[in-house]
């Protein structure tokens, strides 16, 4: 049975995210702590919302908001895709202008335009299972078809492949690449970082509600994000 919107405004949220620093830290009590776990927490806590923290992979976020019911997640890019199934609060962080996190043996050179990395012959690109780079990148990656791998592994799983060779390079954020690149366990003289001269400010991270969370909800949580405006 669909719960009504009155009840679930009364339900506690279920607030899903995966561990993913510094964006998303775990702290001991298990709530989402870093650049959009923290400001989450604190839009809940100000619009006097309940929250129960869930710790689900990003595919299974998707699912679960997709179900319905009163479900959220955080941390997520507005797509024209993901709204005809998700509600979308307002923005909770923007992230600096993605770059590539590359090999040593890749050739591409920093302050290069994106379009001709990927219309390098032979270039290989690593790409995360159902997830957005952005209307920039992902339009991009659709023009000039490069030869992708697609991975459902986490971003340092990925790294692992770009260090070992078997692709040239995968799209970060410059936030999260040292941590990446410390996390790897390779050490730094295996990869560059490449910052593309076209590459666009990037994109703006969001809270991410099934359709059945009640415009209330999403109301009182963007009066509560509005106090802290992202430029």
């Amino acid at each position: 049975m669909v719960a009504s919107a009155a009840a679930l405004a009364d339900d506690k949220i279920t607030l899903s995210f995966n561990e993913r620093p510094p964006y998303l830290i775990a702290d001991a009590s298990g709530a989402a702590t870093g650049l959009t776990g923290t400001p989450a927490a604190e839009a809940f806590k100000k619009a006097g919302i309940d929250i129960a923290w869930s710790k689900v992979p990003p595919n299974h976020q998707l699912d679960v908001i997709k179900a319905g019911g009163p479900n959220c997640a955080i941390g997520w890019y507005k797509t024209a895709e993901r709204e005809q199934f998700a509600k979308f609060t307002k923005p909770l962080y923007r992230d600096k202008p993605t770059i590539l996190l590359a090999n040593l043996n890749f050739n591409g050179k920093d302050g290069e335009k994106l379009g001709d990395i990927l219309a390098s012959k032979g270039v290989r690109v690593l790409i995360k299972e159902h997830f957005s780079y952005g209307p920039f990148i992902d339009s991009a990656l659709e023009k000039y078809k490069p030869a992708t791998t697609i991975s459902n592994g986490t971003s340092t799983q990925m790294l692992q492949l770009v260090g070992a060779n078997s692709v040239d390079f995968m799209f970060v954020s410059e936030e999260e690449a040292q941590y990446l690149v410390e996390q790897s366990g390779l050490g730094a003289q295996k990869f560059k970082l490449l910052h593309m001269s076209d590459m666009p400010k990037g994109d703006y991270r969001y809270i991410m509600c099934s359709k059945q969370v009640p415009d209330d909800v999403i109301a009182k949580l963007n009066k509560a994000i509005a106090e802290k405006r992202i430029k």
